[in-house]
């Protein structure tokens, strides 16, 4: 991290933003009851490719690497807590049931219900674009989280955090039975607000053969879901996933 911050500090606005996320991270720590170390390791599970790109530094110095490592250390307490909470569960729900807890929109929930993405370091185009919007740089933030919560302090302190933040949200009829998330959606804000919410298509990129869609719902003209999918429909899906969870969520407070 030497490299990385040397090279911060020769650009006056990332050394701003990165003063500026030394005392969030901080504060989120605390209000969170999580003990740390070595928060420099903190910063890189924050620091998104553009940011990196932005200091003239290869992309090897972002949060690519420990999201890997959070991702499978998601996956395997998941596996473990709900191989223990559904014990009249086979294999295959299981395996269901893993899928729709570890997926980008439930992380991007799970995130967004912590503010995480004020804590992200982006680059000055992806700030402009809503890069603290998009779902696949939210949810790798957030297992690039966990992914140096694990290395500083172990097993047992990721098990604490998603005791709190992740395993109460799971709900065996929510995650295992709705497969249409724009008609439960619907339904939900019929029956709550008595309003429509509407889909936009936000982003096309990619080839013709590896095209990603980004897309996002709205109610009241504002924005309460976004997703990214392969097609336009899978992106609404998902767009939608975030959205009833989080409308749900707020509803039950």
């Amino acid at each position: 991290m030497d490299k990385v911050l040397k090279a911060i500090e020769q650009d006056e606005d990332s050394k701003r933003h990165v003063d500026s996320f030394f005392k969030k991270f901080d504060s989120f720590m605390k209000k969170h009851h999580i003990q740390y170390e070595n928060d420099k390791l903190f910063l890189q599970a924050f620091m998104h490719s553009s940011f990196v790109y932005n200091i003239h530094l290869d992309r090897i110095h972002s949060n690519e690497r420990l999201e890997f490592l959070g991702d499978a250390v998601l996956e395997l307490m998941v596996s473990e807590y709900i191989f223990d909470a559904f014990k009249d569960f086979p294999e295959g729900d299981l395996t269901k049931l893993r899928a729709n807890i570890v997926c980008e929109p439930s992380l991007v929930i799970f995130a967004n219900d912590l503010k995480m993405e004020e804590l992200l370091l982006l680059g000055p185009g992806e700030k402009k674009t809503g890069g603290k919007k998009r779902p696949s740089i939210i949810s790798d933030m957030f297992e690039a989280f966990l992914g140096a919560l694990y290395l500083n302090q172990g097993y047992d302190a990721v098990w604490k955090f998603l005791s709190v933040n992740v395993f109460p949200k799971i709900e065996r009829d929510d995650y295992l039975g709705i497969s249409d998330f724009k008609t439960a959606l619907q339904e939900f804000v019929h029956k709550a607000y008595k309003e429509e919410v509407y889909y936009h298509l936000l982003e096309e990129t990619g080839p013709s053969h590896d095209k990603n869609f980004v897309s996002n719902v709205t109610l009241n003209d504002k924005e309460i879901g976004r997703g990214s999918g392969r097609s336009k429909k899978e992106s609404e899906q998902l767009a939608a996933k975030v959205a009833f969870y989080h409308l749900k969520e707020k509803a039950e407070r």
